[in-house]
């Protein structure tokens, strides 16, 4: 293995880290909205209960967290919906080729994530804005924008150099 792998490949536990902590966050989002979409549910129905009137923009904003989030893991664990109709088809080399362009755009896609959404975190609206039921600005609705691209760029580097290592690296028996 080239000394270029070797050095890269001691970035690795990075990677583990960061998709264990956005997995703990994951796990912890999930929770909170399953209790309180079950506090609200419960107000509704029972009498002494009351239903907290910002459940609902809670819940949906905690849910967004959570769908960037899991989807930045998805991509570490290559369990993204993607066409493989042709991949048994196509030689080895066009298929290996194929995958680093597609890391190249969603690694693009990620900077532009990045870039657009904290423009729009820092835009007027959002921060002048507020949530219907909190006094809360709505900076935080916007926030997994650029939250899911840094995720996804971290975890598509890992990709595309996995790729690219098995394009210049030998399998060794």
């Amino acid at each position: 293995m080239p000394a270029f792998f070797r050095a890269v490949e001691k970035i690795r536990p990075v990677y583990d880290w960061t998709y264990k902590i956005l997995m703990f966050i994951c796990k912890l989002l999930l929770i909170a909205d399953i209790l309180i979409t079950a506090w609200a549910v419960a107000g509704r129905y029972i009498p002494f209960i009351t239903d907290p009137h910002w459940s609902e923009e809670i819940v949906l904003t905690l849910m967004v967290y959570m769908a960037v989030l899991s989807a930045t893991l998805a991509i570490r664990k290559g369990a993204h919906i993607r066409m493989t109709a042709f991949d048994t088809y196509l030689p080895k080399k066009v298929l290996m080729v194929s995958d680093v362009l597609a890391d190249l755009a969603v690694l693009i896609l990620g900077i532009v994530l990045v870039y657009y959404g904290i423009k729009f975190c820092n835009s007027p609206l959002s921060i002048r804005g507020k949530y219907a039921s909190l006094p809360l600005s709505k900076f935080w609705q916007y926030l997994p924008i650029p939250v899911a691209g840094v995720g996804m760029i971290i975890f598509e580097l890992e990709q595309l150099f996995l790729h690219i290592e098995a394009f210049f690296v030998k399998e060794e028996n």
